[in-house]
């Protein structure tokens, strides 16, 4: 079922690239596995899949033994300071940075590490009260702060666009970070590229790829409905 999921996303992924005069190889599928058994991530990798996204660092460290060594994982999810440390030999990347404390916390640790860690600065396009994530307005004041850090590299933006029956509600806020990314490149601060937008989910992974996300996280159109209990 998983492979014929995952082919079924191939299908529409590749008719929504077409439909925007994108390459396939332009969007990058993020398998979000949160709460599902490594049984089931296996299928998604034998089926060919390498970039999963998890939003608890608790996951990652369960899952990332129990698996092949060439997954790249992505943590998606709200982070804790407290829990950077734990994904500096695992993850990637993180999607999830929204203050200067937490991208001071990455910094440290991968320093410490001996690496750098791409990051993504989470903005909140819809302004949900529900949700982490930065106003429009604070996005560029946050860069320039954290661009001079050692050990990381600011490399896009991500947003979470509001749960919806209608894809296209959320089509002007995947415009809306598009835009921002685009004002921002234009400011050439170094150590700062916005070649990454993360946006687009299962039910608006569509129209997110035609607005220009070159990273689209989807989990239940290829797993099913997560189990929410553990």
């Amino acid at each position: 079922m998983i492979a014929d999921n995952i082919r079924s996303m191939e299908d529409r992924i590749q008719k929504a690239c077409e439909r925007s005069g994108r390459k396939r190889d332009d969007v990058t599928l993020i398998c979000v596995t949160k709460t599902m058994p490594v049984e089931d991530l296996q299928q998604a990798y034998d089926a060919g899949q390498r970039s999963f996204g998890e939003n608890r660092v608790q996951e990652i460290n369960d899952k990332f033994p129990k698996l092949p060594d060439d997954i790249r994982w992505h943590m998606i999810g709200h982070l804790q300071t407290n829990k950077v440390k734990y994904l500096m030999d695992k993850a990637v990347m993180i999607h999830s940075v929204d203050s200067a404390h937490l991208a001071k916390a990455i910094s440290k640790e991968a320093v410490k590490a001996g690496r750098v860690m791409d990051i993504l600065l989470e903005v909140n396009a819809a302004g949900e009260e529900s949700k982490f994530g930065l106003g429009y307005e604070e996005v560029l004041p946050l860069i320039r702060e954290i661009a001079p850090l050692p050990g990381i590299h600011i490399c896009g933006l991500m947003t979470v666009a509001p749960y919806t029956d209608d894809p296209e509600t959320n089509r002007v806020f995947f415009k809306n970070l598009r835009k921002l990314a685009v004002d921002i490149e234009g400011q050439s601060i170094d150590n700062v590229s916005m070649t990454v937008l993360s946006m687009g989910m299962t039910g608006d992974f569509e129209v997110a790829i035609e607005e220009g996300a070159t990273h689209i996280r989807v989990g239940t159109a290829i797993f099913g409905k997560r189990n929410y209990d553990i």
